[in-house]
């Protein structure tokens, strides 16, 4: 990849002319790079930096095609076409088939790219991601862009040369963006529609800031997470394959580049390209028309022996993909060293249990990983239960987090995530091998002195998408906060639970809805800061039971002010609708409060729930020494523009006076449709 790299930048800047390029290119696609995928993506983000000529740009993209059509071999992250047993014996009359390099010289279009447009309206703005079926990229919508849409960007799927030659490919695309437009799951990814333009067809999705896992994976360095951050992660992943696999559906090639990590800490599966209905009733009646499996794409280092065998899909297949990416995200390796299943089974391989990893949890996953379906765990449910389950017989075998051990620990930036890497003294990650006695970890002695407040600080502070302060007593821990439903009460405890000292936990912690994981984010150093300071400021319903609000019910909060005079300020958050200003607004300008002061937010009629109600939004006081802004704020707006705007105002204000100064108080609501 940087020989790659080198390449581009020298011929931009004049040291290498094209014929010279080109042959360098030559030499670096013969060397079999583990993942032409990045190829294209190195491609595409080095011609956004400094464009390269429009035919030079199309040749290599030509030649990286060529390149993985032709590639068969096993192993990588990529997705690969499998031919099916006989596929080669065509009667002796028949002409030969057409090769792919034939075929991608002949086709007019080949490949857009970054810089070119898609049927007037969407403009290619950056390679994001290679799947099996096609290329993504981050495109402009001109349409929404023309109707001053705040949020104009979009996600495209481009079908990949070697899938558009496929008689089948148009019927694919358009079955996946049914099925993905059927699978409506937080930790989904939501598809628009399909569309093509000439020889392109595509895809239209949501666009989701963040990274691929696979690139958290192989970042230079990566020797695998804590527990704790894993966790959140594998629940994420296995809620959207429980959700996909009670519908019917397997992915047919979960991968960690089909996992996104958003910059806001939520977990989205992509590319359910291939996924094929596993429970198939009369009413189905596309399995009788196309089955994605026909075109034998699958990714080797994820598939379980079945998908390898062809044999028919089952969520056990998901259930062996996933155990793997969540044994590469808690040692940095692949259980069986990227071996296909099928090679392990033959070498009769097993996984060496990772290090800090408790008994019942390697339990879960080494079922989870068994190379026999009928061994293998049943259910994501099941696996999810098992690996999230906590005790104290495997506390003192999780890697405790002290504060000066978080300081050494190497911190990744995943959008707003950081993914805390093993520290360097850490062991080795372990590696497949033969057979041989499993042994178990000597005896941890046990903590009698309670943790210190920076020990817990530390456990926290590793938790995204969370607001969280913990205090030891005598016998136990207590924590109040607000954490991300998708890693919930069990994410909390893991890591404090791993800390000497620590007999008892008690939480009172609220779950907000993980598509409001940046308002958290935002506001959560003032909350912690206001807290540490004495707190004060307070924030309910009024009018209803804190179990939540019914579609047509209003929302009314009440709020008392912290210990000194104030500017107050409360929002409700609602993804995906935006923001909305309760106070202050134009019937309400005023809203100065003296200390300790109590009133009640809104009337019966004003802030309605409406429909589709049955997800959650978080309301939020801010209190503040001066006002928030100095002028008045329309009623709604979008989330993003709003949070740049408080963070900006929210440090000015901080640097008069202290972040102390500023108090902040959350109230998840969950809401629901009416029965």
């Amino acid at each position: 990849m940087d020989s790659f790299a080198h390449a581009l930048r020298q011929l931009q800047s004049g040291a290498l002319q094209h014929p010279e390029f080109l042959a360098q290119l030559d030499r670096v696609l013969e060397s079999a790079p583990e993942s032409p995928g990045r190829l294209l993506e190195l491609l595409s983000e080095e011609h956004a930096r400094a464009p390269l000529p429009g035919e030079l740009y199309k040749e290599v993209q030509l030649r990286i095609g060529r390149l993985i059509a032709a590639r068969q071999r096993l192993g990588g992250d990529d997705t690969f076409v499998q031919t099916r047993p006989g596929a080669h014996a065509a009667p002796q009359a028949s002409p030969p088939a057409p090769r792919i390099e034939d075929e991608l010289a002949n086709e007019p279009e080949r490949m857009k790219g970054v810089g070119e447009t898609l049927n007037g309206r969407f403009v290619l703005e950056e390679c994001i991601g290679f799947g099996g079926m096609g290329t993504v990229y981050k495109a402009l919508d001109l349409r929404k862009l023309e109707a001053s849409d705040r949020n104009p960007y979009i996600a495209i799927k481009v079908l990949n040369v070697q899938f558009r030659g496929h008689p089948k490919s148009l019927i694919a695309l358009q079955r996946e963006a049914r099925k993905a437009q059927a699978l409506a799951h937080p930790n989904i990814v939501s598809v628009y529609d399909f569309d093509r333009d000439g020889p392109m067809v595509y895809l239209t999705m949501e666009y989701l800031p963040g990274k691929p896992l696979s690139q958290v994976l192989r970042a230079p360095g990566f020797a695998g997470m804590l527990y704790a951050q894993v966790l959140p992660i594998v629940n994420g992943m296995g809620n959207a394959l429980a959700y996909a696999h009670g519908r019917g559906f397997v992915h047919c090639d979960f991968k960690p580049g089909n996992v996104i990590v958003t910059a806001g800490g939520a977990v989205k599966v992509i590319d359910f390209g291939i996924a094929r209905v596993f429970q198939k009733t009369e009413a189905d009646v596309d399995v009788t028309v196309f089955d994605p499996g026909s075109l034998g794409a699958l990714t080797p280092a994820y598939a379980s022996p079945e998908m390898l065998e062809q044999r028919e899909p089952d969520p056990r297949d998901d259930i062996y993909a996933l155990a793997c990416i969540t044994y590469e995200l808690l040692t940095g390796r692949h259980p069986f060293n990227r071996l296909s299943s099928a090679q392990a089974r033959g070498a009769g391989m097993k996984p060496q249990r990772p290090p800090g990893l408790g008994r019942s949890q390697w339990q879960a996953l080494r079922c989870a990983l068994a190379l026999e379906r009928e061994a293998r765990t049943q259910t994501v449910a099941r696996f999810l239960a098992d690996f999230g389950a906590s005790g104290t017989k495997t506390r003192g075998k999780l890697v405790a987090v002290s504060s000066a051990a978080a300081v050494a620990l190497a911190a990744l930036a995943v959008g707003g995530w950081y993914l805390f890497g093993r520290s360097p003294a850490a062991p080795a990650a372990a590696t497949a091998t033969a057979p041989a006695a499993e042994a178990e970890p000597a005896p941890v002695a046990a903590a009698t002195a309670p943790p210190t407040p920076e020990a817990l600080a530390a456990a926290l502070a590793g938790i995204p998408c969370a607001a969280l302060l913990a205090s030891a007593g005598a016998d136990s821990v207590q924590v109040q906060g607000v954490v991300s439903a998708a890693i919930g009460e069990a994410g909390v405890r893991a890591p404090l639970q791993a800390l000497p000292g620590v007999a008892k936990i008690e939480l009172a912690v609220r779950e907000v809805d993980p598509a409001l994981c940046p308002v958290v984010t935002a506001f959560a150093p003032y909350w912690l800061a206001h807290r540490q300071a004495g707190g004060g400021a307070a924030l309910r319903l009024a009018g209803a039971t804190e179990a939540g609000l019914s579609e047509g019910d209003s929302l009314m909060v009440a709020v008392t002010t912290p210990n000194a005079a104030s500017f107050m300020t409360v929002d409700a958050y609602l993804p995906p609708a935006g923001v909305i200003h309760l106070l202050p607004n134009a019937l309400a300008l005023d809203n100065r409060a003296p200390p300790r002061h109590s009133v009640t937010i809104g009337r019966p009629g004003d802030w309605q729930i409406g429909k589709p109600a049955g997800a959650g939004l978080v309301v939020v006081l801010v209190t503040t020494p001066e006002p928030l802004f100095g002028t008045l704020r329309r009623e709604t707006e979008a989330t993003p523009d709003y949070l740049a705007g408080v963070a900006a105002s929210l440090e000015q204000i901080r640097a008069r006076s202290s972040a102390g100064a500023i108090g902040v108080e959350f109230l998840p609501v969950a809401t629901r449709a009416r029965e």
